[in-house]
């Protein structure tokens, strides 16, 4: 099994925690100089992966891993998750987009995604 780990890129480090913690291999779309090749492997990576992984914290400056998310929810439910961990961390948190993101989370839960919010409970589930 194989896991594409999404979603938020800056603020807090949520994929290293994640990655020392699974039993299966997974694929980090983070890298330092960006290119053309990454584009391509990462869009390769995310079609072939066993489960797309949106994991989204208060780092979130954009909304394109929320439409992501979304996107995949009404294409492909059964190999989305979505991990919130907004309120891991309390710089930049605000009541108004923790409200939002739950909203998110509900919307992607009627579509019949997968909805986790520790890091811990998305691990069981993929090292289960």
């Amino acid at each position: 099994m194989k896991v594409f780990l999404g979603g938020t890129c800056s603020g807090w480090k949520w994929r290293d925690k994640l990655q020392s913690l699974l039993k299966c291999d997974f694929y980090n779309p983070i890298v330092k100089n960006w290119g053309e090749a990454d584009r391509l492997r990462e869009v390769h990576e995310r079609e072939t992966a066993d489960y797309v992984l949106y994991g989204i914290t208060n780092g979130i400056r954009g909304v394109y891993s929320i439409a992501e998310v979304v996107d995949d929810s009404n294409k492909r439910p059964e190999k989305t998750l979505f991990l919130n961990l907004y309120k891991e961390d309390d710089r930049d948190y605000t009541k108004q987009m923790n409200h939002s993101l739950k909203a998110v989370e509900n919307l992607l839960k009627e579509n019949g995604v997968k909805c986790f919010n520790t890091i811990e409970s998305v691990v069981n589930f993929l090292n289960g």
